[in-house]
């Protein structure tokens, strides 16, 4: 994937959840605005047969693996033309037939799945691997330590990827966990570990095809730590704890502009180019939109469907 599509991918999220916030039916969502690049360098070092589990901020890596923006914005406004039918929101939206196994809602609880994902990858022997994207808070849950001991243990085709944006809800990471590096937790694993930039798409994408490459031939599991910043509070629904400031200082760090202006400085992009690439993303936006709204809502029997 070029750098210009890169991107086009991280523009298209932000439009994305900008375009969603203007339904007044928006619901209760975690947005990926100001983490686009972890979502889409992570994204960009995956092959087709490979798979993504991640948190309930699924907005971004779900739009960075491919999935139907017009269908994932049905499925976050509880429509049937959801990837799960509208049953499933933004919570645990899944479409494992594109490659993303799942969001979920619990903190770590992606872990132990995405440990029995990459388990039945291992044994299946197609050379697919399975990355796990988690947020700062998931490390202080136990669930941790036990998958990195059994992905370490087998061997794994598994990349961590923690999500560090600073910020468990309200609670600083430095709060609330002991170690000032998160990426340290791998190390009594024996797993190869990295901090990165998380704002900088191609730091991020540069350690992921690393670790991808590792575990598709077998060498075992690794963990990146991708600091990034959220440009919102926590949720929707959430009021914004952190200071004036301290926001202003993360918004100078925008990834969007960041990778904007290195293209711009190699004339690979300029303000033609940029304008198309909004319009075309306004246009896909637009389209997604009106698919959304004519989705119907699903039937009430449709909350009984697949649950024993």
């Amino acid at each position: 994937m070029s750098e210009v599509d890169l991107l086009r991918q991280m523009m298209l999220i932000r439009a994305f959840e900008r375009e969603l916030l203007r339904n007044p039916d928006h619901g209760f969502q975690l947005l990926s605005s100001g983490e686009e690049a972890v979502a889409v360098g992570v994204c960009a070092g995956l092959s087709a047969g490979d798979m993504i589990l991640t948190s309930g901020r699924s907005i971004g890596p779900a739009l960075a693996r491919g999935l139907d923006p017009g269908a994932v914005l049905a499925e976050l406004l509880g429509k049937a033309g959801g990837p799960c039918r509208g049953r499933a929101g933004r919570g645990h939206l899944s479409q494992p037939s594109a490659g993303f196994f799942g969001a979920h809602a619990v903190v770590g609880g992606n872990l132990a799945v995405a440990v029995g994902v990459a388990l039945a990858a291992q044994m299946e022997k197609r050379g697919a691997i399975v990355a796990c994207m988690f947020g700062d808070g998931a490390c202080g849950a136990g669930i941790l330590y036990e998958a990195l001991n059994l992905a370490s243990t087998w061997k794994l085709p598994l990349v961590f990827v923690c999500d560090n944006n600073q910020y468990s809800i309200s609670t600083a990471a430095s709060s609330a966990l002991a170690m000032r590096t998160l990426s340290d937790v791998a190390a009594p694993f024996q797993i190869p570990a990295s901090t990165v930039d998380g704002m900088d798409v191609l730091e991020v994408n540069a350690a992921m095809t690393e670790a991808a490459g590792r575990a598709r031939s077998g060498g075992g599991p690794a963990f990146i730590e991708c600091c990034s910043f959220r440009f919102f509070p926590h949720s929707t629904l959430t009021r914004e704890t952190r200071g004036p400031e301290e926001i202003a200082r993360g918004r100078a760090h925008c990834p969007i502009r960041m990778l904007e202006d290195r293209l711009r400085e190699r004339n690979e992009v300029d303000d033609a180019i940029l304008a198309r690439m909004t319009g075309e993303i306004d246009d896909e936006l637009a389209a997604a939109s009106r698919f959304a709204e004519a989705s119907p809502h699903p039937d009430p029997e449709e909350a009984l469907r697949e649950v024993e």
